[in-house]
């Protein structure tokens, strides 16, 4: 599978999110995988190849969206996939969101990274103001990761996803340019 080097870290980069069978099948095994869709608030769903496809292929159609593949520079295995959508361009803001879908790189930082690089990359390249994101509260691990990251709570709506015959609150999450800090991508010349 060949990938681009958009963005790149120190164990990971970023590469423009494609659609080929290789990518359609991966994202399909992970969309039907409990462990990431648990997390996302997406496990009621059913994803099929044609569907898969037919997502990824809308996506990459959409030039305002900016999602990337998150690849294992050491070996270029795709391990995830990280994104900003919804931009509003006159408040100069977006909502981030990001997976790991391969479990042995999960809790070992990578997200954090990917995180970084796509904030560096957010303020400094697209100009944003303001990027955020909501997450289960569940989901302990990324809320973790988030805080890490420079994100702050700003919010929570009660019992909004229902998952295994439970609601679950939806915590809100936002970092303004001003609160990010760090040069994490390496490949720019500027």
């Amino acid at each position: 599978m060949k990938y681009f080097k958009k963005l790149v870290g120190d164990r990971i980069y970023l590469s423009p999110k494609g659609t080929s069978e290789e990518e359609i099948e991966k994202f399909t095994e992970w969309m039907n995988d409990f462990q990431v869709t648990d997390y996302t608030g997406r496990s009621g769903q059913i994803t099929t190849l044609i569907g898969e496809k037919e997502w990824l292929e809308n996506s990459a159609k959409n030039n305002e969206n900016r999602n990337f593949n998150i690849i294992d520079l050491s070996n270029d295995k795709l391990i995830g996939t990280i994104g900003l959508e919804n931009f509003n361009w006159i408040a100069r803001s977006a909502v981030l969101g990001i997976f790991i879908g391969e479990e042995d790189y999960r809790s070992n930082g990578y997200g954090t990274e990917a995180i970084r690089l796509l904030l560096e990359y957010g303020f400094k390249y697209l100009n944003l103001h303001n990027i955020r994101l909501d997450l289960l509260d569940i989901n302990e691990r990324a809320h973790k990761c988030y805080l890490k990251c420079g994100f702050k709570d700003t919010g929570r709506s009660r019992e909004a996803i229902f998952i295994n015959g439970k609601y679950h609150d939806k915590l809100h999450m936002d970092i303004l340019e001003n609160e990010f800090e760090g040069n994490y991508i390496k490949n720019k010349n500027i």
